[in-house]
């Protein structure tokens, strides 16, 4: 199956109508090692509008297809969801990873959480990990 394929099932299983910059939005974060914010989709992405990607962005946020997490300057990023994540509910609690140095958010999935355990009374609604520190190509330079 060609990557996309598979990006015209994924939208088709989330009930979302396939269009060019969806799958183009689709096929930039797929191959992103890190999270990406919408200032720089749009500075990739070319002619596809601010408005346009902000709404394909909420789009596939509601639906599960991707997340979002905040970088050290608390601009939104998205990554890629796994593909267990769904519009009720979002499978996305592992380690964000913020390099201090050049600014980028790393998921770091194959992470094992702890699980939490709540006082009685308390009602988790989202969970959030993240950890600040240098990535691997930062670390190697110093």
């Amino acid at each position: 199956m060609g990557i996309n394929h598979h990006f015209e099932h994924l939208l088709k299983r989330h009930q979302l109508k396939r269009t060019e910059a969806r799958l183009r939005v689709l096929n930039l974060l797929v191959n992103k090692k890190t999270a990406t914010s919408q200032p720089d989709l749009e500075s990739v992405i070319g002619d596809v509008d601010r408005v346009t990607l902000y709404r394909i962005l909420n789009a596939f946020e509601e639906k599960g297809i991707i997340h979002k997490v905040f970088d050290l300057n608390g601009t939104a990023n998205y990554a890629i969801c796994s593909s267990d994540c769904d519009e009720h509910h979002h499978n996305d609690e592992h380690l964000h990873f913020n390099c201090s140095n050049c600014k980028n958010v790393y998921c770091l999935d194959e992470l094992d959480m702890p699980p939490i355990v709540l006082p009685a009374g308390f009602k988790l609604e989202k969970l959030s990990f993240s950890a600040t520190g240098l990535c691997p190509k930062c670390a190697n330079k110093e």
